[in-house]
C-alpha cells in the first residue's frame, strides 16, 4: 500500500475527524489519500496561519488533537505563529508538512528549508520522516507526545520521495497516557501544611480545565472555603456568585486581586501555566507555595514549594479529597469582592443605559446574558482581551478560549471554525478587533463553504487601541497605530455572509438575539465602539 494511504490510516486509528490545510505538490499524495477517507475530512483553508489556529481551538475543545498540514517552503513557515501559539498556550496539534527529496536536501534548492529545525524550539516534537516502514510508530508517537501534559504541537515532515513508496506496515493501536497520583506522603504533607496556616488561597489555571478536573476541584474548595483566584484561560472554573470567587489575576501590578494574594499566607496553586504569568508578578512576598500540577514546579524565588502533588490532576485532587481537608475560612479585608466586581465591570447594565453608546463591557454584559451555559466565546487579542478577561464570567468552563501564551492576533475568526466542528451544535460567538479581524479574515470564505453558523463580532475603532494607550502612558503620544478599515458590512456582503452595523447598546442586544436564534446562518456585526 501507498505511504500516504498507510498515513491516512494511522491518522483514523487516532480518531482524527478533520485535517486543515492547503494542498501543494510536494503533498498531494497525502491529499489525494484524505479524499478517499471515510472518516477524516480534509478542510482546505485560504491561509496556513488559519490551518494551525483552526487545529490548536479544536483540540481544546474537543478532547481530539488537532491536525493540520501544509507542504514545504513558505507553506510551512506560514504555520509558525499558529504552532508557536498552540505551544505556549498547550494545545494537542499534529502538524504533517511536505519537503524536498532526499536528494536535494544537501544543497541549495528551490524552496528547501530545514522546517523540523525551524519548528524545534516552538513545538514538543520536531523531525523528519526518513524511512517509510517507520511512519506507524512515527504517527504514534506524535499523538502521544501532543497529547502528554503539557500538551503542545509535534512537526513531521514528510519527504516527497517517500510520499509515493510503497510499504506494507500497519497503523498500531491508539493507547491513552497511564494516569499517575502523588504517594500517600506528599497527600499527608500537603494536609499538614494547610493545618499550619491560617489564610490559604487557591490560584487556578489551565491545567485544571485541561485535566477535567473541575468537578474535583469544587469538592475541595467547598471544603477549604478559602477564597479562589483564576488565570484569564481557567475562566468559568467557579460560578460567577460563588461566595469564594474573587475572580480573575494577571492584569499588572496594580491590580485589585493581588490585595487578596497580599492578605494570604499560603498559596494553594493548582494547574497554572507560567506562560500565563510569572510568579514573580503575582507573588511580591514569596509566600510558600502547595503545588498541584501534573509535572514537577518550576522553582525560583518567587515560588517557594514547600509540598508539590505531580499527578494527573483529577485523579489527584480525587485522592487529596478523600483525606479530612482542614476547613480555612477566611475573608479578605475591605469587602474586596465586591471592589473587584466593581472594578472590572462585572455587573450587567441598567434598563435605563441602554439607549447609550456602545463600549466592549456592555457588548460582553450582552453576550453573558443572552448566551447559554454551553455557548463557546472566542477572544482575539487586543485591549478586548484585557476587558473580556476581567468582565465576561461564562457559566462553565473551557467556554471561554483566551490565546494568552503567546497572545496571537487573528486567532479569532479561523478558531472560531476550529471551535463549531468541535461543539457544532454549540452557539459559537467569536469577539475580534478591526485589527484582529483583517489578519485572517479570508477564513470567513472558509466558514461560509463549510455551512458553519457563527457570530463574528468586530470592535470597530480603526486603530490599536492596545498600543494607543501604552505609548500614551510612556511617551504622551501613540504613533503608528491608526488605519483606514474597510466597510465591513459590504466586505461580509461580498462573501455571501449577513452583516450589520451597530452603535447603541439596544441595536446590538437586538441584533446579537436575532443572530442566536438563526442557528443555521454565518453573522458579521460591525460595532463602532466608543472611544
Amino acid at each position: 500500500m501507498k505511504v500516504t494511504d498507510i498515513l491516512v490510516q494511522c491518522l483514523e486509528s487516532e480518531g482524527v475527524e478533520y485535517v486543515f490545510g492547503i494542498p501543494g505538490k510536494e503533498i498531494l499524495d497525502l491529499v489525494d489519500s484524505l479524499s478517499r477517507s471515510n472518516q477524516i475530512q480534509f478542510v482546505n483553508v485560504r491561509h496556513e496561519q488559519g490551518a494551525t489556529f483552526m487545529a490548536d481551538v479544536y483540540g481544546r475543545l474537543s478532547s481530539q488533537v488537532g491536525v493540520c498540514l501544509s507542504t514545504l517552503g513558505p507553506g510551512a513557515t506560514n504555520l509558525l505563529t499558529g504552532i508557536a501559539s498552540a505551544k505556549l498556550d498547550h494545545s494537542p496539534v499534529v502538524v504533517i508538512t511536505g519537503q524536498a527529496a532526499f536528494e536535494r536536501q544537501h544543497k541549495e534548492s528551490h524552496q528547501y528549508l530545514d522546517i523540523a529545525k525551524v519548528f524545534e524550539p516552538a513545538t514538543k516534537w520536531s523531525i523528519q520522516i526518513k524511512d517509510s516502514q517507520r511512519i506507524p510508530e512515527m504517527i504514534r508517537k506524535a499523538f502521544r507526545v501532543a497529547r502528554m501534559e503539557k500538551p503542545g504541537p509535534v512537526v513531521l515532515e514528510l519527504p516527497e520521495n517517500l510520499a509515493e513508496q510503497m510499504i506494507s506496515s500497519k497503523p498500531l493501536p491508539a493507547t491513552f497516557v497511564p494516569q499517575s497520583i502523588p504517594v500517600m506522603d506528599s497527600l499527608k504533607a500537603a494536609i499538614s501544611l494547610i493545618q499550619q496556616y491560617k489564610k490559604p488561597l487557591v490560584i487556578i489555571g489551565n491545567g485544571v480545565i485541561r485535566q477535567e478536573a473541575v468537578a474535583e476541584l469544587h469538592t475541595f474548595i467547598e471544603a477549604l472555603q478559602a477564597p479562589v483566584i483564576h488565570s484569564f484561560m481557567a475562566k468559568g472554573v467557579l460560578p460567577k456568585h460563588h461566595p469564594l470567587n474573587f475572580f480573575t489575576f494577571g492584569f499588572n501590578k496594580n491590580d485589585e486581586v493581588l490585595a487578596v494574594i497580599k492578605e494570604a499566607d499560603l498559596l494553594i496553586v493548582i494547574g497554572v501555566d507560567f506562560v500565563e504569568k510569572l510568579p514573580k508578578e503575582w507573588n511580591e512576598k514569596k509566600l510558600p507555595i502547595l503545588h498541584l500540577d501534573a509535572i514537577p514546579a518550576e522553582i525560583d524565588e518567587y515560588y517557594p514549594v514547600q509540598v508539590e502533588l505531580v499527578g494527573n490532576i483529577k485523579q489527584s485532587l480525587r485522592e487529596f479529597n478523600r483525606l479530612t481537608i482542614p476547613t480555612k475560612s477566611w475573608v479578605p479585608f475591605g469587602d474586596l469582592q465586591e471592589k473587584i466586581k466593581k472594578s472590572y465591570q462585572i455587573e450587567e447594565i441598567p434598563q435605563d443605559l441602554k439607549s447609550l453608546p456602545l463600549t466592549i463591557e456592555k457588548v460582553l454584559h450582552i453576550i453573558e446574558k443572552l448566551s447559554s451555559k454551553n455557548t463557546i466565546v472566542i477572544s482575539d487579542v487586543g485591549a478586548h482581551k484585557v476587558s473580556i478577561a476581567r468582565t465576561y464570567q461564562p457559566k462553565q468552563p473551557n467556554r471561554l478560549i483566551i490565546s494568552n501564551g503567546l497572545a496571537s492576533m487573528g486567532i479569532a475568526i479561523p478558531g472560531s471554525i476550529g471551535a463549531k466542528l468541535a461543539c457544532p451544535n454549540d452557539s459559537v460567538i467569536c469577539i475580534t478587533g478591526d485589527g484582529g479581524a483583517l489578519m485572517n479574515f479570508s477564513e470567513i470564505e472558509t466558514a461560509k463553504r463549510l455551512g458553519l453558523s457563527i457570530i463574528i463580532i468586530i470592535l470597530n475603532d480603526s486603530i490599536l487601541k492596545l498600543e494607543q494607550e501604552t505609548m500614551n502612558k510612556m511617551f504622551g503620544k501613540s504613533y503608528g497605530v491608526a488605519f483606514q478599515n474597510p466597510d465591513f458590512v459590504q466586505l461580509a456582503t461580498s462573501f455571501g455572509v449577513k452583516g450589520g452595523r451597530v452603535s447603541r447598546v439596544a441595536e446590538f442586544e437586538n441584533m446579537l438575539k436575532e443572530a442566536l436564534e438563526s442557528s443555521n446562518e454565518l453573522v458579521i456585526i460591525d460595532v463602532s465602539l466608543q472611544i
